[in-house]
């Protein structure tokens, strides 16, 4: 990536999980964040551009934890160019960190596609490793993934998953009451992968034990599990009472239901991500697509299985997923740290992204009044 040496960026109204700074400037070397500060500093920072932001709203880059493809394109396909190419339109909508997902598939085809994706993640940056969706589901809770395919978490496939991934597998789905399952998670966690609860029956007692043997991640709450009843709680309240749990939401407008989105936001304060789970009509137009070995049909933006009508991932994109949390009454730091710090957090590099401070990665979001990316830096260079 060639970033410009240094770029500053003043008048900003400054956007964190902290809270909101008024007149704000960051300064950019290289692929680092320099200097940030408020009023006329900016002047004497040296600068090879400089960007006006005329009291729009500045973000940090948006970080997407569970994403499977875009424009027209799915990760699952493991050429260099999809995946270039699904990546540049989440890009242009503000995501500049990607955990790339890849739904249920044969171990064979899985760990290829693993290998695929470790290729990519050692050139680019921007592509923080992958996610592995399945194949250690539960069929009833499968969503749309591949009966067929669904197998076992025994210690001979998880070794090949890691295996395939080489360093840079960053998370894992499984449902926790299959056997296995208890052993998988605490050997995924051994190795620094993300154990993530999902696709499953689990009730409460199985769900709380699987985030005690280390799962910190519940894989799109509200679905592809049980539902919170009142007294059978389900997966959900046990991420919600576990304290060290990231609660994955779409937001979208047809997975969670925008009063669902905010009593998830106030239960779990700082602990929900915002995904997208898009899929490769994310950014493209509707019609038919196949996700994994799956067909389906995307209608006015919803994506649906042909096959039994479940829903498919999503067509969202994180900016899209920001106005939506705002709308349902999130206050902005909220929303934009659910997009930013709290992905880094997940995944254990708040220590470099996820906010705009010196010391951290370039990745911003410059946004309109409407809360629509105008430009888009990561890792100092512009892309947008």
């Amino acid at each position: 990536m060639n970033a410009p040496a240094a770029t500053v960026i003043h008048s900003a109204r400054l956007v964190t999980h902290r809270g909101e700074t008024a007149d704000a400037w960051v300064r950019f070397e290289d692929d680092r964040v320099a200097a940030t500060g408020t009023g006329d500093g900016w002047r004497a920072q040296p600068a090879d551009e400089v960007v006006d932001a005329s009291g729009r709203t500045l973000t940090p880059g948006f970080i997407d934890l569970h994403c499977h493809g875009a424009g027209g394109f799915a990760f699952d396909i493991a050429e260099d160019h999809a995946i270039e190419a699904a990546l540049a339109v989440h890009r242009r909508h503000g995501t500049t960190r990607s955990v790339l997902s890849l739904v249920t598939a044969a171990l064979s085809d899985l760990t290829a596609r693993l290998e695929a994706i470790a290729r990519v993640a050692k050139a680019d940056p921007l592509v923080l490793g992958s996610h592995a969706e399945g194949p250690f589901i539960d069929d009833e809770f499968r969503g749309a993934h591949d009966p067929r395919l669904l197998i076992r978490a025994d210690a001979e496939a998880i070794e090949a998953v890691l295996e395939a991934a080489d360093g840079t597998l960053r998370q894992l789905t499984i449902a926790p009451e299959h056997p296995g399952a208890l052993e998988a998670i605490e050997r995924l966690t051994a190795e620094g992968v993300r154990a993530a609860v999902g696709h499953t029956g689990a009730d409460l007692e199985t769900a709380r034990t699987a985030f005690d043997r280390g799962a910190s991640i519940l894989t799109h709450a509200f679905n592809g599990m049980r539902g919170i009843h009142h007294r059978a709680p389900g997966p959900v309240v046990a991420a919600i009472s576990s304290d060290h749990v990231t609660l994955e939401v779409i937001n979208d407008g047809v997975h969670v239901h925008p009063e669902v989105v905010s009593m998830a936001f106030s239960s779990a304060p700082g602990r929900i991500a915002l995904i997208t789970d898009a899929m490769a009509a994310a950014g493209a137009a509707d019609g038919d697509y196949i996700l994994g070995s799956l067909a389906v049909v995307v209608r006015h933006g919803v994506a649906r299985l042909k096959d039994g009508d479940a829903i498919a991932g999503s067509t969202l994109l994180l900016d899209e997923a920001l106005r939506r949390a705002v709308e349902a009454g999130i206050p902005l730091p909220d929303a934009v740290g659910a997009l930013t710090i709290v992905p880094a957090r997940t995944l254990g590099l708040d220590d470099e992204l996820g906010t705009l401070e010196p010391g951290y990665a370039a990745d911003a979001v410059l946004l309109d009044v409407e809360l629509r990316p105008e430009s888009v830096w990561a890792a100092g260079e512009k892309l947008r």
